[in-house]
């Protein structure tokens, strides 16, 4: 027997082998996926880069090539869909995640020196006591003075892994330094400002959303609650977004009960909702929010559900209208793709996103036009789609499909703009502010708070005479400027000197005091 057993085994094997492969075929045949693991012809994209790379007559930088051909590919997306080279990758990252790995400065480039303008206090450079006014001559073995060097080139250079060392070589008054640093984690605030702007009013700036923007959200709120907060104003102007969840968190804290705060779908990305779940923080005081066209995304979101429920008042002038979600897909090289996997809409059901059916040129160029057709000056000539028309839970009339509409229109002030606009980019405030800090400590040490100094600091004829030699010097003129417009530049002076001695919060408690935006929040919210 088990010699007629061992003469048919080898068949037995065989047709075995013969099933199992028919039935695996039939199987791979029947799999939705099945495309994905079948050896299929390559494309007549990578046959051209194939090509291109073993027949061309030069020789070429393929990934470069790869890059450019990727980049193709977006632009016929949407705006957002991004393509992140791998050398690019890290700094993205850290922007959201709300922290990195550095010294901890903060720096400005002027005469072609790196300037130290702002030590973070207990931070590496603090604790290897580096101050404000040195300027780094080298930076390891590199040297980062006199030799045009860029913002980007010195990140690259102080960023690293944590507990790393990088030797400085500074400049303090006439005297040549040297230090070690160790490198740290270096935390980045979303929180701008937070303070009692009046009476029982709360203010926070939130300049964007990382990581952990709703716990710091959560920090300013308690802490401005214990000094007396019943109103608040939240200004999200110029905040162009970020990690959507902590947008959906700080919405939770204004909403109560299981209210929708918004949902998101794509053709391939089922609808999810995102809901309340907790009791909040502050969901029965008065609520102003601040809005531009450079809020967007996230920020979006927040404001489109207060909006909805009638929780707050929105203040301001009309919202970007990026309406779509991005996920980011690490790639074998070490860069990624942030592809745009579904929309978000409100709670009523609005999308805000504008149309970008002209080409990412045109979908940008429509803010700018914004400008030039008059709508930041007039609330008329907002451009409202009144073929996608909604109502809030009161019943009053909201717009999708280009944006949030706020409820108070505040024009943009445009008086002295493309002089200020040149000002601000050249950087010509900030220098005169870190110089003046540097010049004039001692007499700025004797105000006792921001509120003081704002009240009682002004500049004198000849401190205004230094600033216009220095605005020369970037080329721009002030010669034949308004007196209406001197005083607005000496005003934004003012908080750029604020904030070398009191940081971001004493920036926007000066710039705040003339601020038509806060001024309308604050006359709404004082409205019995």
């Amino acid at each position: 027997m088990n010699k007629k057993i061992q003469v048919w085994q080898p068949l037995l094997f065989s047709l075995t082998m013969i099933a199992g492969m028919f039935i695996g075929y039939r199987m791979r045949d029947s799999m939705p996926g099945r495309n994905f693991f079948s050896l299929e012809k390559s494309r007549p994209l990578q046959q051209v880069m194939d090509l291109i790379e073993n027949k061309y007559v030069d020789s070429v930088n393929i990934d470069n090539l790869g890059d450019t051909a990727i980049q193709a590919i977006l632009s016929k997306l949407d705006p957002h869909s991004v393509y992140i080279p791998a050398e690019q990758l890290q700094s993205v990252n850290d922007d959201l995640a709300g922290n990195f790995f550095g010294v901890g400065i903060e720096f400005s480039i002027i005469d072609d020196t790196i300037n130290i303008i702002n030590v973070l206090p207990d931070g590496p450079s603090f604790k290897a006591g580096i101050q404000t006014g040195d300027k780094f001559l080298k930076v390891d073995d590199s040297v980062v003075a006199g030799v045009k060097i860029t913002e980007n080139s010195v990140r690259k250079l102080l960023h690293g892994d944590k507990n790393t060392p990088v030797k400085i070589d500074l400049l303090r008054g006439n005297q040549q330094k040297e230090f070690t640093i160790t490198r740290d984690i270096i935390p980045v605030s979303s929180i701008d400002a937070s303070y009692i702007i009046a009476d029982s009013i709360g203010y926070i700036k939130l300049g964007k959303f990382t990581e952990v923007s709703y716990r710091e959200f959560m920090e300013a709120m308690e802490a401005l609650q214990k000094q007396g907060l019943k109103k608040l104003i939240l200004d999200l102007r110029g905040n162009g977004g970020g990690i959507l969840d902590q947008a959906i968190e700080i919405a939770d804290e204004f909403l109560d009960d299981d209210k929708l705060i918004t949902y998101t779908e794509g053709t391939h990305y089922a609808r999810k909702e995102y809901r309340c779940k907790r009791p909040g923080l502050f969901e029965q005081g008065q609520l102003v929010v601040l809005a531009d066209e450079g809020s967007a995304s996230a920020s979006e979101v927040l404001i489109g559900a207060l909006q909805d429920w009638d929780r707050a008042t929105i203040i301001g002038r009309r919202t970007f209208g990026k309406g779509l979600v991005q996920e980011q897909y690490d790639l074998s090289d070490g860069s990624a793709l942030r592809l745009t996997v579904a929309r978000y809409y409100t709670p009523v059901g609005r999308s805000i996103q504008r149309p970008y059916n002209n080409g990412g040129k045109a979908y940008y160029e429509e803010i700018d036009n914004r400008f030039h057709d008059g709508e930041v000056m007039n609330a008329d000539s907002i451009k409202n789609d009144t073929t996608k028309m909604f109502k809030t839970v009161g019943g009053r009339t909201v717009y999708g499909g280009g944006g949030i509409t706020p409820d108070i229109f505040v024009p943009l002030d445009t008086s002295g703009y493309i002089d200020e606009t040149k000002l601000y980019l050249k950087g010509t405030m900030e220098t005169f502010g870190y110089k003046y800090y540097l010049q004039n400590e001692a007499l700025l040490n004797n105000y006792k708070s921001t509120n003081n100094f704002t009240n009682s600091f002004s500049l004198t004829d000849n401190d205004w005479a230094q600033f216009v030699t220095l605005a020369k010097k970037d080329s721009v003129g002030l010669d034949t400027i308004s007196l209406k417009e001197k005083v607005e530049i000496e005003n934004n002076l003012k908080s750029f000197i604020a904030r070398e001695a009191w940081h971001n919060e004493g920036f926007y408690e000066v710039i705040n005091k003339d601020d038509t935006g806060i001024q309308k929040a604050l006359e709404t919210l004082n409205k019995k």
